[in-house]
């Protein structure tokens, strides 16, 4: 087993919890990070494997993601162990059963994430009556059906292009993860000029070099079929993605997806961060070594977290594009001039302004 306290700092975590119910197969972790700014907000995610470092590390990017939005609230998140293409009715049972156990974990307060959607958080708000990214049914502002961390990523991407001469109209995209970010960040990109040559999910990938119809391939996964059958483009190999050249990469699905292993077949000119965690420091480094610029994804994939805290403090969707159009550029904008004047990496740049914010908040803080 995992030791826990190997992962313990002066920011946290605040607690670890395991949660075990081998009657009906039910594994899962929680990780509540910091709460110094706040309740916990952070995901709720279905995945095949899961670990108590990978959860921490997700937590921990939350603590700082929410700081740099200027979010009331700290850093969380969940893992529960499942295929999350499982039956409808065991799914529902198993994150059920999930939330009752982290009912009374007070400080948390869960969303959506990879493998679950506005559905798993009704179900989750049943249980516990705390959530972000419930249905408009039930009085949400369902984030995912919006688009809304995509949305951010674009504008990150739009304050991006002017630190490295790019134009958004007729750049090249590639996008690794066509889930519920990958694809609106492909439709929003597209509206902007850009074209989408090439996308890849769990099920292979897909290019044309001339452009993917997005609309036409978001219809036709939704039909349920692979997007390499699509006849749009030609079929690849799901990790033959990562070897197109193009002017914008979009990582948009598990952590560590980009590492020393294979970072040197990346030709790119931005590596655009939809997903959390989703390159290793050390190949973050030898890209920005080659002048590739990246952006962290703490600051870039900001949008879902911001339109979560509008909602849980009763505000509107006529806000949500707004203020997260707002906090978002102004960071990127802030973050890319600093490196740039410095001669330090984005990451580096953010990571420190994330720490003297959590620590300010801090010291608001009871500490005996």
């Amino acid at each position: 087993m995992e030791n826990p306290f190997q992962y313990a700092d002066d920011f946290g975590p605040e607690k670890i919890i395991h949660v075990y119910e081998p009657k009906i197969g039910l594994k899962g972790i929680l990780v509540v990070d910091n709460v110094s700014a706040g309740p916990s907000i952070g995901g709720t995610r279905m995945v095949p494997d899961i670990s108590v470092k990978e959860c921490f590390r997700l937590a921990r990017a939350m603590t700082f993601k929410n700081a740099m939005a200027g979010l009331s609230h700290g850093g969380g998140k969940s893992m529960i162990m499942g295929d999350p293409e499982m039956p409808v009715k065991e799914k529902e049972r198993l994150i059920r059963a999930f939330a009752q156990t982290i009912r009374d974990v007070k400080d948390y307060v869960p969303g959506p994430d990879m493998g679950t959607n506005e559905a798993c958080m009704a179900w989750v708000y049943d249980e516990t009556g705390r959530v972000i990214g419930l249905p408009k049914e039930l009085g949400g502002i369902p984030l995912d059906e919006l688009g809304v961390t995509a949305y951010g990523l674009t504008v990150a991407i739009d304050v991006a292009k002017d630190f490295c001469d790019l134009s958004l109209k007729g750049s090249r995209v590639v996008i690794q993860g066509f889930g519920s970010v990958g694809k609106h960040a492909a439709r929003f990109l597209s509206k902007k000029g850009a074209h989408v040559i090439a996308v890849s999910d769990l099920s292979g990938a897909l290019q044309n070099p001339d452009g993917i119809d997005i609309d036409g391939l978001i219809k036709f996964k939704e039909e349920g079929r692979k997007i390499g059958d699509f006849p749009g483009g030609h079929r690849l190999e799901r990790d033959d993605i990562i070897d197109i050249d193009c002017d914008i990469w979009i990582p948009a699905a598990r952590p560590d997806i980009i590492n020393t292993s294979n970072v040197n077949r990346l030709k790119t000119r931005i590596l655009a961060q939809g997903a959390n965690i989703p390159a290793t420091d050390e190949a973050e480094e030898i890209l920005y070594r080659k002048g590739i610029l990246v952006l962290p994804d703490f600051i870039a994939n900001a949008g879902g977290v911001i339109c979560g805290a509008i909602e849980l403090a009763g505000g509107s969707e006529a806000s949500v594009f707004p203020t997260i159009k707002e906090r978002i550029s102004k960071n990127m904008k802030d973050i890319l001039g600093e490196s740039q004047s410095k001669g330090l990496r984005p990451r580096e740049i953010a990571m420190n302004l994330a720490r003297q914010r959590v620590r300010q908040a801090m010291t608001y803080r009871r500490s005996f």
